[in-house]
Order: C-alpha cells, then sequence, then structure tokens
C-alpha cells in the first residue's frame, strides 16, 4: 500500500496515479489507462514522494481573459474591437470586464 498521506499536494494526474497505485492495480494497466509507458508512471510515483510536490497556487484573482479584456481596454479598445479577438460578442465582453472590475472592488 502506498503512503498517501501528502496527497493533497499532489498534483491531479499524480493522485489519479497514486490512488490507482494504493488501489492495487498494476503499473503496466495504469500506464496504459493514461497511454504512457510505465517507465513514466514509475517516475511519477518516485517524484511523488519528493518533498515540495505542491500543485500551483492560483494567486491571481482575476482569469486570464479578464485579465486581458482589462488591458486592452485601458488602452482604449471598444468591446466591439475586443469581441472579434475572443470570438465573443461585444455584450459578453462587457459582462466579463464588469465581473473583472467587480472582483478587483471587492478585494
Amino acid at each position: 500500500m502506498t503512503d498517501l498521506s501528502h496527497q493533497s499536494q499532489l498534483r491531479p494526474f499524480e493522485r489519479c496515479v497514486m490512488r490507482l497505485a494504493g488501489e492495487g492495480v498494476a503499473t503496466v494497466d495504469i500506464a496504459e489507462r493514461f497511454r504512457r509507458s510505465p517507465a513514466f508512471i514509475g517516475r511519477v510515483m518516485d517524484l511523488t514522494r519528493l518533498p515540495g510536490r505542491a500543485g500551483a497556487a492560483h494567486t491571481e484573482e482575476l482569469r486570464p481573459i479578464e485579465r486581458c479584456i482589462l488591458g486592452w481596454r485601458a488602452r482604449g479598445a471598444a468591446h466591439v474591437d475586443i469581441a472579434p479577438r475572443l470570438r465573443r460578442s461585444p455584450d459578453f465582453v462587457e459582462r466579463v470586464e464588469a465581473l473583472a472590475r467587480y472582483k478587483l472592488a471587492a478585494r
């Protein structure tokens, strides 16, 4: 049985591999499931035992699309000019901008 005490610090792929290994699934079967080689899965299992395996923390409050829209708006772009770049409607761009400004004001 594999030690899963630090599982919350692992990335989703690593958690799934370790869960399957903990359930007794063979490395070859795990590799087939993820379309990887057994050697790759073995390396993933070895690396999960290293300290500092935490996934990336979301330190940004805004999503990338919100940051882009606010940046374009700060440079003077209109909603109708931004919309085709994102393949969205001008109304969508306006709603995303309003939500982003709300998030920034709430902090």
